[in-house]
């Protein structure tokens, strides 16, 4: 019987809680999304351990002033540079412009049922940002990351996976019609399957990849659904929700862990069909022949995407 694998933190810890101890000097670190919310926070611990971080974000001049905040508690200067996970161009220039080992990288920015539903491309917003378009800075960033000798890829994904698995026939809801939650849902299963399937692909080359829930947090996030809806009981501080992006980035608990969906600072349990529980995984999100078939998907629209 496999048995999840279990840390000594879990609900209530705190991104300093899962790094103490941790030095991260020498190592790079590049997070999307990384100057709000739960990426904010995920850079100051990686930048307070010694790692030396870069942020991908849209905005620059908002990124530099979010960034000022935790600016004295890092142990080297944080990077900025700009990156739109709805454009190509940006994306290739982004991954293009790095140069050396990359030790650390985190998929950490996304969107939820964004206002404009599709992109000029006539594709689902929420699947090309959340999912194609950090796989495309990923595969763009492979050789930096196996340069590194021993890299880590973390995904942040989302307990809403478990509405939907990736409806490969209508990804972007040409057939069916629109629905924003289960558009979030798709992506956020793209995300865990893309762990999944570059854990399987990049192992020789020294890459671990993992996926997580963060947990229910208020962030900007939930601005275009009307705010968080979970009851405050089951809320995480900012702190605690970027603890498990940060201990699958640097924890030494997890350094040969890879393929796997973590929730509160533990491998997720796998839930039977149907259940629902804020802390588990479903079955549909770490299918092997899924991740495979998303990945060659995901190829193929790269292809067609300039």
């Amino acid at each position: 019987m496999y048995v999840p694998l279990r840390t000594p933190f879990g609900f209530h810890s705190t991104a300093d809680d899962v790094i103490a101890n941790v030095d991260l000097t020498g190592k790079r670190a590049l997070i999307t999304g990384g100057a709000s919310g739960i990426g904010l926070e995920t850079t100051r611990a990686l930048a307070k351990a010694g790692a030396d971080v870069t942020v991908a974000v849209r905005d620059i001049e908002a990124g530099n002033r979010a960034l000022a905040t935790i600016a004295s508690t890092a142990a080297n200067p944080i990077h900025i540079v700009a990156l739109d996970l709805l454009g190509r161009a940006s994306i290739d220039a982004c991954a293009r412009a790095w140069h050396g080992p990359l030790h650390i990288l985190v998929n950490n920015a996304g969107v939820m049922a964004p206002p404009e539903p599709h992109t000029r491309e006539g594709w689902d917003t929420q699947f090309v940002v959340n999912h194609l378009g950090h796989f495309a800075l990923a595969v763009g960033l492979h050789d930096a990351l196996a340069s590194a000798g021993h890299s880590r890829i973390v995904a942040v994904s989302s307990s809403s996976h478990q509405v939907s698995p990736v409806v490969f026939e209508d990804i972007h809801f040409e057939r069916r019609p629109y629905d924003p939650i289960s558009a979030y849902a798709q992506s956020k299963t793209a995300n865990v399957l893309f762990a999944v399937d570059a854990a399987r692909r990049w192992a020789q080359d020294g890459i671990a990849a993992n996926a997580l829930m963060p947990g229910a947090i208020p962030t900007p996030l939930q601005r275009h659904v009307g705010g968080m809806k979970t009851p405050v009981e089951l809320r995480k501080t900012i702190p605690e929700g970027a603890a498990t992006s940060v201990l699958l980035a640097a924890s030494p608990l997890v350094e040969a862990v890879s393929g796997r969906y973590f929730a509160d600072c533990n491998e997720a349990r796998l839930l039977a069909r149907g259940e629902k529980d804020m802390a588990g995984v479903a079955a549909h999100a770490l299918d092997p022949d899924a991740a495979a078939r998303l990945w060659d998907a995901s190829l193929r629209l790269l292809d067609s995407w300039h």
